[in-house]
């Protein structure tokens, strides 16, 4: 993506750090507050298009921190960790600013959905960050159940289907809007992996029609249709036997001549090229 490249050529080393430190660290303290203090601090939190109206601007960002409602503290912090592993796995596979920008285009495609449906969340964008990490490290394994080793990219397939069985689904209620909603929140990573997908469905349909093509899987067909109407298969184009005149003589095919001729072994290495 040359647009990202000039862009980290121009405003890299003023990208901030450890974006997810901050994320993470907000995630916890708004939790806190909310089981703690007032639960109602959790729907202030949310990006909603009538907040929005209402100049609540601040829901443009505090979304990304609201967390997960679970009672459970230890999960609470197990999802919080993943998250921020995730996270900070990318950005020292991307550097600070690459990540950044991939985060902030996850925003915006919460930002969308907000406006086109009235309400928008922070799934999508974290989401957003595992589909790219699956893809970057897909036979990192995870303990599921903390017993189960699975590959980040088995999950990643599960996911996957999961969005694309919500897609059919609002398709085949009418529902187009619904429909392509899992698209514009996942804004980020298509953005970012749209073009490797593209190659990667390119070559998978390639290896289809390689496999499916008559004139590979009927070559040993046509081979045998050859060798019973000819009586032979090969034939020297010096001496003229072939191998039906002698079943155990090898023959091979000269790269050097201009063309498919196919020589004994007596004459493979001694005949004139043709040009």
């Amino acid at each position: 993506m040359n647009w990202l490249a000039k862009m980290q050529y121009r405003y890299g080393r003023k990208a901030p750090k450890n974006l997810m430190l901050v994320v993470a660290g907000g995630q916890i303290a708004a939790w806190l507050v909310i089981m703690l203090v007032n639960s109602n601090v959790y729907y202030l939190l949310q990006l909603t298009r009538s907040g929005l109206m209402h100049l609540q601007l601040w829901r443009l960002v505090s979304f990304v921190f609201s967390p997960s409602l679970t009672m459970n503290p230890l999960f609470f912090a197990l999802e919080v960790y993943l998250v921020y592993w995730i996270g900070t796995s990318l950005e020292r596979a991307w550097g600070a600013f690459t990540f950044d920008v991939y985060f902030l285009l996850g925003m915006a495609g919460a930002w969308v959905s907000c406006l086109l449906t009235g309400w928008g969340s922070s799934e999508a964008l974290f989401y957003s960050l595992f589909f790219a990490f699956a893809w970057l490290f897909p036979d990192m394994q995870l303990m599921l159940f903390f017993v189960l080793p699975v590959k980040v990219k088995w999950l990643a397939y599960v996911d996957a289907g999961l969005f694309a069985f919500d897609i059919a689904y609002y398709l085949a209620q009418g529902n187009i809007l619904r429909a392509i909603l899992p698209i514009i929140a996942l804004l980020n990573y298509f953005i970012f992996f749209g073009d490797d997908l593209l190659s990667l469905f390119r070559r998978k349909g390639q290896q289809v029609r390689r496999r499916t093509s008559p004139q590979v899987v009927n070559f040993k067909k046509a081979q045998k249709e050859v060798q019973e109407r000819k009586g032979y298969l090969h034939k020297c184009a010096v001496c003229g036997i072939t191998d039906a005149d002698d079943p155990d003589m090898e023959f091979r095919y000269c790269s050097k001549c201009n063309g498919y001729y196919c020589y004994c072994a007596d004459h493979i290495n001694n005949h004139i090229h043709i040009q």
